[in-house]
């Protein structure tokens, strides 16, 4: 059996090749990201066997320069495994010189291989690997959405700061309306009464109109907002707005292609309180194949929500954090989820309770529940079942 190590760069890899006594049998060599240097570097590996079964490739799962090689070699029939970082740093210390180099990144994942002191990470079939990028692509907008929402209320609150008690939120349709076309006092004062309630009227599928429009006008003529006298709070807000209601039809535009592959996998996930149209595909896409994971402490692990182990000779530390070396994702799913399942669920609702008598804080209370929603998310997913709420 052959070891091929491959340190993962965006333009360029470096591979190295080793037997089972761990002698280099191919020295380093560099071959790029691209159809030419992937047979450049099978061609090297011919000279020593054409039987592609005597072969295992490794690879760390880092960023997604991989995904292109690692797709070919298991399209090609190699065997591929790709681990965790933290497993091959790990090895690396048992070096005294602890060198930091392509070549030697290489030859310590061909030895992470040799030793089988890994544990493989299954790269998720077509399906869910679209579902992942979809969703965590979909997460980059509502956090872009977020940045750009923050910076609109810090300029109404310069220009305008009585506007965020005319609507329930600054960022209604009526408001989003309004914002667009008339995005400063003056603008508002000089509106024409009738026009801006039509506007009104329409955005908010007539819930207001003229009287909301004259609401506002007189809110702008006693304004003691600070004048906008060279346009720049004006060209500022309306170019916010206008990329915020971007992002919101874009984002319709993904979760309705989310949702077509979501309903394609047929998961009782979503039966678990807390757990919806939304945070079901995110959770789903970052899990995978739940047969990867052996306990729902694995998965726990995975997530990142295991507590940290402080013990040193006999000290043992009493106040553990969450590790938080997981995905950032999945745990982020799972905390949302939690906050609404105790209030919707009896079980969790009960757990919530008996945390807050023992005289624990929220944020802390809410992370002791993500514990339990990861064991009912591993019992879901492991017997495919429909979750059924237990008593409190």
């Amino acid at each position: 059996m052959f070891y091929v190590g491959i340190d993962i760069g965006k333009r360029n890899h470096e591979a190295v090749v080793t037997d089972e006594n761990g002698s280099i049998v191919i020295k380093a060599f560099r071959f790029t990201n691209n159809l030419t240097g992937y047979l450049r570097m099978t061609e090297k590996l011919k000279k020593i066997t054409v039987v592609r079964s005597q072969f295992i490739f490794g690879m760390e799962s880092t960023a997604h320069y991989w995904l292109a090689l690692y797709t070919r070699l298991m399209k090609d029939g190699y065997c591929v495994q790709m681990f965790n970082p933290i497993q091959s740093d790990a090895l690396r210390g048992l070096y005294l010189r602890q060198t930091k180099c392509d070549s030697r990144d290489a030859f310590i994942i061909a030895e992470v291989l040799r030793f089988k002191r890994y544990s493989a990470t299954i790269v998720p079939q077509d399906k869910i690997m679209a579902l992942r990028e979809l969703c965590r692509n979909r997460a980059f907008l509502v956090d872009s959405q977020s940045d750009l929402k923050r910076k609109v209320v810090a300029l109404m609150d310069m220009v305008f700061p009585e506007y965020e008690k005319l609507f329930s939120s600054l960022f209604v349709n009526a408001s989003i309306a309004v914002l667009q076309k008339y995005p400063t006092p003056d603008k508002m004062v000089k509106a024409n009464v009738t026009k801006l309630g039509e506007l009104i009227h329409k955005a908010s599928s007539g819930y207001h109109g003229l009287a909301k429009a004259q609401e506002i006008k007189q809110a702008a003529k006693e304004s003691f907002g600070i004048d906008d006298t060279y346009g720049a709070y004006s060209a500022l807000i309306k170019a916010y707005i206008n990329n915020i209601k971007y992002i919101d039809d874009q984002l319709d535009e993904l979760d309705k292609k989310i949702e077509e592959i979501f309903n394609g996998l047929d998961s009782k996930i979503t039966t678990i309180s807390g757990i919806g149209t939304k945070l079901g595909p995110v959770i789903l896409a970052e899990i995978g194949d739940i047969s990867r994971f052996h306990s729902a402490d694995k998965l726990a692990a995975f997530a990142g929500i295991d507590p940290t182990v402080k013990q040193s000779g006999g000290f043992l530390g009493t106040r553990s954090r969450m590790s938080k070396r997981g995905s950032p994702y999945l745990r982020r799913a799972i905390w949302q989820a939690c906050v609404v399942a105790i209030h919707c669920d009896p079980m969790f609702k009960a757990y919530y309770d008996k945390k807050a008598a023992q005289g624990k804080k929220y944020m802390n209370i809410i992370g002791h529940c993500t514990k339990k929603m990861i064991t009912v998310i591993y019992a879901v997913l492991r017997d495919d079942r429909v979750y059924e709420p237990a008593a409190a």
